[in-house]
């Protein structure tokens, strides 16, 4: 997106007054459509809703004039290819609501597959005391999710970046499984001890080289070290299949996020570490998502 931004105020008032929330929505829309936003629609009713902190808007209200601050705010970082969910600063996953920062990946409805396919293996046992672990917990969505689920779980988040796992714990907070919930800034599975049910993680898979090619979205916007999965984007996958299995209760599942094409080549890892796999599930999308695995 790359369009030279005035104010959204005076733009406006060049194509037409932005008093009313459908204007406002309307004259976005179109600087969106013309910066090259894939759905400028739904980008300037969520900015217009953000700015007034509601949704469900009357389409006559008139916006203050406070309100057509924000949304020259909201808008000039739109253009400069800034996602709408950093600009209102949370995403909604899981149905629940989720705080970003700078150290976190936005959550993806892609990943929620992650979620279902965890709980579709503890179909029987979600009234257990299991314990779970989540490697490169981020925003701490994958490990909330399922605590919301798995109400007698306990759970604990490891990210590298202390401002992650802050960020992790103010939304464990918010959704109310703080007293359920623990974070660690470590790496990856240094220094853990004990066993758990569940470990789940969404690591970087990106190969290195390939990072210069996303989108500008997410290059400029979400964190590297999220990112980044080495030179072939298999690090943390061959990490993991070296270090799990004393981290694995007998009967324990694990459940990773994998890129595009990348099934085969972690099955291969995972299995020479000593796991068993025990299939994929894909996402909305229909691309292979999840993969889960046992001990052999």
């Amino acid at each position: 997106m790359a369009e030279p931004v005035t104010g959204f105020a005076g733009n406006a008032r060049g194509e037409g007054a932005a008093s009313t929330v459908r204007e406002a929505r309307r004259l976005l829309a179109q600087r969106f459509l013309r910066a090259g936003s894939a759905s400028p629609g739904l980008d300037a009713r969520l900015l217009v809703e953000g700015s007034l902190g509601a949704e469900h808007l009357d389409p006559t209200m008139v916006l203050s004039a406070e309100a057509l601050a924000r949304l020259d705010d909201f808008s000039a970082r739109r253009v400069a290819g800034e996602p709408v969910w950093r600009i209102l600063g949370e995403r909604e996953f899981w149905g629940l609501p989720f705080r970003l920062s700078r150290a976190t990946l936005e959550p993806r409805p892609d990943s929620e597959t992650i979620v279902e396919t965890a709980l579709a293996q503890f179909a029987g046992r979600r009234d257990e005391k299991l314990e779970l672990l989540d490697l490169g917990t981020g925003t701490g969505c994958l490990l909330i999710a399922l605590l919301s689920e798995l109400q007698r779980a306990r759970g604990l988040g490891i990210d590298l970046s202390d401002e992650a796992c802050r960020t992790a714990a103010g939304n464990a907070a918010l959704n109310g499984v703080d007293d359920r919930a623990t974070f660690r800034q470590g790496s990856w599975t240094e220094g853990l001890t004990g066993r758990f049910d569940l470990i789940v993680s969404n690591p970087p898979y990106i190969p290195s080289a390939e990072i210069a090619t996303l989108s500008v979205e997410v290059r400029e916007h979400d964190p590297l070290l999220a990112l980044d999965g080495g030179a072939d984007g298999l690090g943390p996958y061959r990490f993991f299949a070296s270090t799990l299995p004393p981290l694995l209760t007998p009967g324990g599942v694990i459940v990773f996020e994998i890129g595009a094409g990348q099934g085969p080549d972690v099955v291969a890892l995972m299995r020479a570490g000593g796991f068993e796999f025990r299939g994929s599930r894909n996402d909305l999308g229909g691309h292979e998502r999840a993969l889960i695995f046992t001990l052999a």
